[in-house]
């Protein structure tokens, strides 16, 4: 169908309680200059808050997020995407998983969550970044 949004999830931190999340909207990226820019949301969800946050992803975001991961992975803290541009997030891959969502420029709230991820996270958020980078043929 010409026309139709499909979503799929960049990554996801989530325990039964609460989580946060992005999610891409595919097909059609947004133009901005010489670069292409994909619309997403930043998607907070718990008992005490819950909360939608627009980005504008770039290719360079995808990248910086596989970074990221990789940050992760040798257990160090990541922070995503990069610049003022938007809201932005750390990651510190403690026990539990804490992430934090910052609401910069715009209110400057932020918000952080203990989340006490399955064991496979780091592989499920790899699958996911490579199943968005498939859907837009980077």
């Amino acid at each position: 169908m010409t026309g139709e949004v499909r979503v799929l999830e960049l990554f996801r931190f989530a325990d039964p309680v609460q989580g946060v999340a992005v999610e891409v909207e595919l097909p059609a990226p947004r133009k901005g200059g010489q670069e292409c820019f994909l619309g997403a949301r930043l998607v907070l969800e718990s008992g005490f808050v819950n909360g939608r946050l627009a980005l504008a992803l770039s290719s360079g975001d995808l990248d910086d997020w596989e970074r990221c991961l990789d940050d992760l992975h040798a257990e160090k803290r990541a922070v995503w995407p990069r610049g003022d541009r938007t809201a932005w997030l750390e990651v510190v891959p403690a026990d539990p998983v804490e992430v934090t969502v910052h609401d910069m420029p715009s209110t400057q709230i932020a918000v952080r969550m203990p989340i006490d991820a399955a064991e496979d996270w780091l592989e499920e958020n790899r699958a996911r970044l490579d199943r968005v980078r498939e859907a837009v043929g980077r």
